[in-house]
């Protein structure tokens, strides 16, 4: 299911070419590695000591233990600061999505907008004493929690990803929503959280319809018992469709189990997140690729 010649395109011209030096890794070797270690969670300790444990694992990545050495935790760690210093991790989402609408599963009349939360570690027992500068405290409900916000933009009839933005945790959700537009929709939902998104100055000239959730106060503030009815099943109808922005969220932190950042930072969180969720549409859409390419 996974484009390896489209990615590896992406990749190979900045990839060492080993000409000054000892000869690199095969670049596909280490792509499917970084891929590993966001499938199944592991750091670059924990992947190198998977890889000498874990007979499929060799095997899927291409390596062997009597033909060739096993990359170390340097390597698999230069690696992924090459991707992050070219900016790589939004080419691959956007490659992963070239794939998708090629294949008519990615459609562009709708569009879902949400955020969730990712956890940081709050406690400043570490070499610094500090917690880390890029992250913020917000209160959702009555928990306060300390991270960052990663905020998606998703196709209203595949549940697909098609856009992914990130911030500290105390920035509010409604101040992405013109940065996950990609301009085609004709209907956007979102949540209550998302209102008036309409009214603010990047979205002006954008016209699109607007599905948000109303405040239950709203609700409570209809008397009369018919209309609040229909209000209900309005309400409910738009329920139905936004939670289809709820399964990338499963897949990564459920599926990939991605439940608190690795790194200190918002740009190694933020290309870690996007090529996680590149890797979710592609777990999302494996039955349908499956049956398109037999």
């Amino acid at each position: 299911m996974i484009p390896w010649n489209r990615l590896l395109a992406l990749i190979e011209p900045v990839y060492p070419t080993g000409k000054n030096g000892r000869p690199p890794y095969q670049l596909e070797t280490m792509l499917r590695i970084h891929f590993m270690q966001q499938w199944f969670g592991l750091s670059d300790p924990a992947m190198e000591e998977t890889l000498y444990d874990s007979h499929s694992m060799r095997q899927f990545s291409g390596l062997s233990l009597v033909c060739s050495n096993m990359p170390d935790e340097t390597t698999i760690l230069n690696f992924r600061h090459l991707l992050e210093k070219h900016k790589l991790a939004p080419r691959i989402l956007a490659e992963v999505n070239a794939l998708l609408g090629e294949k008519g599963l990615l459609l562009r009349e709708g569009t879902i907008v949400d955020a969730t939360i990712i956890s940081a570690p709050s406690s400043t027992k570490n070499a610094s004493g500090k917690r880390d500068p890029e992250m913020r405290q917000t209160k959702k409900g009555n928990n306060w929690h300390f991270g960052m916000k990663a905020h998606i933009g998703v196709d209203a009839e595949s549940g697909l990803v098609h856009t992914v933005t990130t911030t500290p945790a105390n920035e509010h959700d409604v101040t992405q929503t013109h940065a996950l537009l990609h301009g085609e929709e004709e209907d956007v939902f979102g949540d209550s959280g998302y209102l008036g998104a309409n009214k603010r100055d990047e979205l002006k000239g954008i016209d699109v319809n607007w599905h948000l959730a109303m405040k239950p106060s709203q609700k409570k503030a209809i008397r009369n018992k018919g209309t609040r009815r229909i209000v209900d099943r309005i309400e409910k109808l738009k329920a139905s469709i936004r939670s289809k922005v709820e399964h990338p969220f499963r897949v990564v932190k459920c599926q990939f189990g991605y439940a608190k950042v690795r790194y200190r930072g918002l740009a190694k969180n933020s290309a870690q997140i996007l090529t996680l969720f590149a890797l979710s549409n592609l777990w999302m859409a494996r039955n349908k690729l499956i049956k398109m390419t037999g």
